[in-house]
């Protein structure tokens, strides 16, 4: 009983110091590449992509429920474009190719925040990590090379995936509630890019996103 009573009052207490927030913004957002080399005694074949770096927007609400800690939950999407290459020598015949994709990414999920100074402070830096899951869609644009008998990657290919997200940033106070924020985070998640090449990729996708905007507290 004198537990559960504990526990009570220490919610009721983040209940009463907590303070909702919400807000969004837009910035860039890196991808990183992939290729994959496989040399044996009758071929060669040589495979990669080539990320673009493409706009991203990012939303989120959240509420702090202590001077230093914060929760929130956040959407985000963004769009970039890729070229996929492949290059395959067997008994002297090359094929070669490189094709243009878009991919469009839809991630949604939590986080906690770590702050370095109190709700008092004009600026207040923090660092945050949590969890969520990303939609990823790519489709294909125009083949720009493709040299001898080609098998390309599908037109289209999409998959979910849950991701890790961690992030640093600062808020900035400029009055009656309102903040201004600057984050960088980077997402990581599993890559349904490096499956589509031919040797297939092995390392996992990762999001890297420089964002600016605005928050206000409630």
């Amino acid at each position: 009983m004198g537990f559960r009573v504990w526990v009570l009052a220490g919610v009721a207490g983040l209940c009463l110091q907590g303070q909702w927030f919400a807000g969004g913004g837009g910035g860039i957002s890196t991808l990183s590449a992939d290729g994959q080399t496989r040399i044996s005694g009758t071929e060669t074949a040589i495979s990669l992509y080539k990320p673009e770096n493409g706009p991203v927007l990012h939303m989120f609400a959240g509420r702090d429920l202590t001077n230093y800690f914060s929760v929130q939950g956040s959407v985000t999407r963004n769009s970039n474009a890729f070229s996929v290459t492949g290059s395959r020598t067997a008994a002297g015949v090359e094929a070669t190719f490189q094709q243009d994709y878009r991919l469009r990414s839809l991630s949604g999920g939590g986080e906690g925040m770590f702050y370095f100074r109190p709700r008092s402070s004009r600026f207040r830096p923090y660092l945050s990590g949590g969890v969520g899951f990303a939609s990823l869609r790519a489709t294909a644009g125009g083949v720009q090379i493709a040299k001898g008998a080609v098998q390309l990657p599908p037109a289209k290919f999409d998959a979910v995936k849950p991701y890790w997200r961690t992030a640093v940033g600062i808020d900035v106070a400029v009055g009656q509630g309102w903040m201004v924020r600057y984050s960088f985070s980077e997402a990581l998640t599993g890559n349904p890019i490096s499956k589509q090449l031919q040797p297939p990729g092995a390392r996992a996708l990762a999001d890297f996103q420089s964002i600016f905007g605005f928050l206000k507290r409630f």
